[in-house]
């Protein structure tokens, strides 16, 4: 194969590779598995005649959406063997990501959780409806069902995901002010302050993978995340320093143990208080935060 016959397909595609890695990633959770999909679209892609191509956007997301989906059902298997909690792999991002809310909500590591809950084609066909904007018998292309069974895992889909989606998520600035509130509260060893900035309800979710340590269940309440977090602190055995950042399009915090990496913190705020903790530690997960990586809608 000649760099003439592939030039015009490869310039398709890396004008369109931001959107089908974010496709691929809101899929899969993964940025791993997320770009190994977009090296099996370019295979197929380079084979396909752009001649008979009517929209090069809907045909590329078919291809990395079929790939997804083969993916996915692979990585199922791998959780079911996971130690511990399954939480989706933590991106660095531009902090302009928040500007695109649909963008940013897709992305959310609160939202991705609650997806894990989905059957692939029920994550594929919500992915590409309510983020991407892809109607239905475009979408039915893309899952090889018929358009009215999309419609029916559509409204599936979503119903499923209301049930469990986080209240209304904080602006990037509230949230940002309540991670520094935590963030002082936890290195001064203030319980009241630290009390005070967490919700009544608040859930922490840890993914360690079996590598590193990490609670293995959901702790709920206020006390009990009060106690895991600076009795934790006390037994780190190295200096902990929490970093701002952008994860997933919204403020959170890198944590470093001795200027090593030991972990990204997430949070979900509501009412000025952290509702929901994504503390993500196993390091096989940690590549997406070494580099800012590109998310795009279009």
């Amino acid at each position: 194969m000649t760099d003439d016959s592939t030039g015009p397909a490869t310039d398709i595609f890396v004008a369109h590779r931001n959107l089908l890695f974010t496709v691929a990633y809101e899929i899969l959770g993964s940025a791993t598995d997320a770009e190994d999909v977009l090296q099996e679209t370019w295979l197929r892609w380079v084979d396909v005649d752009l001649n008979q191509v009517h929209s090069r956007r809907a045909y590329l997301v078919r291809i990395t959406t079929r790939q997804a989906l083969n993916r996915l059902r692979t990585l199922q298997r791998r959780k079911e063997d996971y130690v511990g909690q399954w939480l989706p792999e933590p991106l660095l991002t531009a902090p302009d990501v928040a500007e695109d809310v649909l963008l940013a909500e897709g992305v959310s590591m609160a939202l991705m959780v609650v997806l894990e809950a989905l059957t692939p084609t029920e994550r594929a066909v919500f992915v590409l409806h309510e983020s991407f904007g892809f109607t239905h018998d475009e979408i039915a292309d893309a899952v090889e069902k018929s358009p009215a069974a999309v419609r029916q895992i559509a409204h599936r889909a979503r119903a499923s995901v209301e049930a469990r989606r986080p209240r209304q998520a904080a602006s990037p600035a509230e949230t940002r002010k309540v991670l520094a509130a935590f963030k002082l509260s936890i290195e001064t060893g203030d319980v009241q302050a630290l009390m005070d900035v967490l919700a009544p309800d608040v859930v922490v979710l840890a993914d360690g993978g079996g590598i590193k340590q990490a609670v293995p269940n959901p702790v709920r309440g206020a006390d009990k995340v009060a106690r895991l977090f600076l009795g934790g602190l006390k037994k780190a055995g190295g200096a902990l320093v929490a970093h701002h950042t952008t994860i997933n399009g919204r403020p959170a915090l890198l944590v470093t143990m001795d200027d090593q990496l030991d972990g990204v913190f997430a949070a979900s705020v509501h009412d000025g208080r952290i509702a929901g903790i994504y503390y993500i530690r196993n390091p096989e997960k940690l590549s997406g935060v070494e580099a800012e990586i590109a998310l795009a809608r279009w």
